[in-house]
């Protein structure tokens, strides 16, 4: 997409009361403008009336102003002059600074809005997608909010201002010396001109550069920190700092390169500006009215010129600034783009109410059109089932776990609820309906009931609930030993607590969710024989109703299921009760 067009999606995605603000910017910008034309006009008579008073108290434009205010003496018409001057130069240093402050607050509200809709459009998207790209991805991409608000709009507003600040200076001075100001704003104008002709290639690519080596770093910082165990173990280490260094010394050369083209062209212009005031001042010097006469319209010219250049200067470095974070630019539109789930834009879809049976009819499901991974599969489960899976390592159990909680669609065949339906349309009432319990846990830098009660604002646990589901995992009695009970933090990924406290915490907190259905995906594997087989006594024994479906590598952990089914690439093998199985 081409810059324009980008800005075009961005834009279909601020809301209207931003929009509003943008409408508002934009006056200040004008307004702004016409400060500088004030501050600038205002120094004429200034220095006119303190190098000739009594020249210019008879002057035919002097007179009105005279005659209103009633000023006959050359101090009172300086004393006059001096006010109005200092009256333009405050004023046009509040539009400065109103518009300094309103652009910033809005870019950054901007940011705000950006940020928040990209975390929300990617935590809402399929499993399936998550699963296909790596986090560090997913983690740079949501930073790229920062990048709108830095980098596209706090430049694109100092480019707009800037153009309208350089449209009124070059007014005001055309007015006062057209030819002059004409010649000054096309050599000043030629010199950035020619800056960016020869270099916006090199900018677009240095952009890109930047791009893809933070993407790289923040993968490289992901991965080693989040595997620091394994990192230490085998000493790899340095194998790291190349990785980052290799994407580190190119991202700071491009950051550097890009720096240098926005700013070098600054140095040439004020060279050119000096040299144009001194052409000025003798010009105007050497014409019959004399120097008394030049100077009024040289510190016109010189105000002007000190304007002109750093706002010539910040459009030039707004431009440069936009064109080489592009490609971070084009990032985080897709990522705006993101389309929403039909669940989130339909919130009124039927509830499903699960009272009967769980069916699976031919169903056939391959990732990303691949070999099969379950292959036209149909099984029956009852409300209530107390049901295992085992099988070897690939054999389609974890694949046939996530089609049952919704998270991957069939690729062929039914999904039924009660005989409705599952799809992406439904699939997330249906999640409702389910907890799960993984192999490996996930566990926030937070408190043992907060990581219980996961996703519930600490305010808001049900403590009698949050202690029974505790006590059915068998976790109760340890955290009563610890001083904070269940304020004990558990630190970042669990590292304060055992693997097999970990695994009781995931238990406890899929009993808390009071859901119809529980599925351990080899949640008791890093269990004690004797742990396991009093959390899953506690398990079994829970209300009649609720359908409990373990996936487990020891047998001896599915002895508490009425039915154990054996898979074998994608495909049932057998099933039957756990003395039938173990025969």
């Amino acid at each position: 997409m081409n810059l324009i067009h980008l800005l075009k999606k961005l834009w279909s995605h601020i809301d209207k009361k931003k929009k509003i603000k943008f409408v508002i910017l934009l006056i200040i910008m004008v307004l702004a403008s016409i400060a500088e034309v004030i501050s600038i006009g205002a120094i004429i008579p200034f220095l006119g009336v303190m190098t000739a008073p009594e020249s210019l108290i008879e002057s035919d434009y002097i007179k009105p102003i005279s005659s209103l205010f009633q000023i006959t003496e050359p101090n009172s018409l300086l004393g006059f002059f001096t006010i109005i001057f200092i009256i333009a130069a405050l004023f046009s240093g509040t539009m400065r600074l109103l518009l300094l402050w309103f652009q910033t607050r809005l870019s950054h509200s901007v940011g705000a809005s950006i940020g928040i809709e990209i975390y929300r459009r990617t935590l809402f998207q399929p499993y399936s997608l998550h699963v296909s790209r790596n986090s560090s991805e997913v983690i740079a991409g949501i930073q790229k909010a920062n990048v709108v608000v830095d980098l596209i709009l706090i430049p694109i507003f100092t480019l707009c201002s800037s153009i309208l600040i350089l449209g009124s200076i070059l007014t005001a001075l055309i007015l006062i010396d057209p030819a002059i100001a004409i010649f000054s704003f096309i050599g000043f104008g030629l010199i950035y001109f020619l800056v960016i002709l020869f270099t916006q290639k090199g900018i677009a690519t240095d952009g890109k550069r930047v791009n893809d080596e933070r993407n790289n770093i923040m993968q490289t910082l992901q991965e080693g920190l989040g595997g620091i165990r394994d990192v230490l173990l085998g000493g790899v280490q340095m194998i790291y700092v190349d990785k980052f260094k290799h994407s580190e010394i190119p991202l700071r050369r491009a950051l550097a390169r890009i720096n240098i083209i926005s700013m070098s062209p600054r140095f040439a212009i004020e060279s050119l500006g000096m040299m144009l005031i001194a052409l000025m001042a003798y010009s105007l010097a050497t014409r019959s009215e004399g120097i008394a006469a030049a100077i009024p319209i040289l510190g016109a010219f010189a105000l002007g010129a000190q304007r002109l250049l750093p706002v010539l200067q910040q459009a030039y470095g707004g431009w440069q600034t936009i064109r080489g974070a592009e490609a971070q630019f084009q990032e985080a539109i897709d990522l705006l783009d993101q389309p929403l789930p039909f669940h989130e834009l339909n919130k009124e879809l039927p509830t499903i109410n699960f009272k009967r049976d769980i069916k699976l009819k031919n169903i056939k499901f391959a990732y990303n059109n691949q070999n099969l991974v379950i292959d036209n599969l149909s099984l029956t489960i009852n409300k209530g089932t107390r049901l295992g899976f085992i099988g070897s390592t690939g054999c389609g159990k974890s694949t046939l776990l996530d089609i049952l909680m919704g998270l991957l669609q069939p690729t062929e065949g039914d999904f039924l609820i009660d005989d409705i339906k599952i799809d992406y349309k439904n699939n997330s009432n249906w999640q409702k309906h389910i907890a799960h319990v993984p192999q490996t846990i996930f566990l926030s830098d937070a408190t043992i009931a907060e990581n219980i009660a996961f996703g519930i604002p600490k305010k808001e646990i049900d403590y009698k609930k949050l202690e029974l589901a505790a006590e059915q995992a068998q976790l109760s009695d340890l955290i009563n030993s610890w001083d904070l009970k269940y304020d004990a933090k558990v630190g970042e990924r669990g590292v304060r607590i055992s693997g097999g406290q970990r695994q009781r915490i995931g238990i406890a907190r899929a009993l808390y969710q009071n859901a119809d259905v529980i599925i351990f995906d080899e949640a008791t594997s890093a269990l004690d024989n004797e742990t396991e087989k009093a959390v899953m006594n506690s398990i079994i024994n829970l209300s009649k109703d609720l359908t409990i479906i373990i996936v487990a590598h020891r047998l001896s952990t599915l002895e508490c299921c009425s039915n154990i089914i054996e898979l074998e690439n994608g495909k049932i093998k057998r099933s039957g009760s756990y003395s039938e199985i173990i025969k």
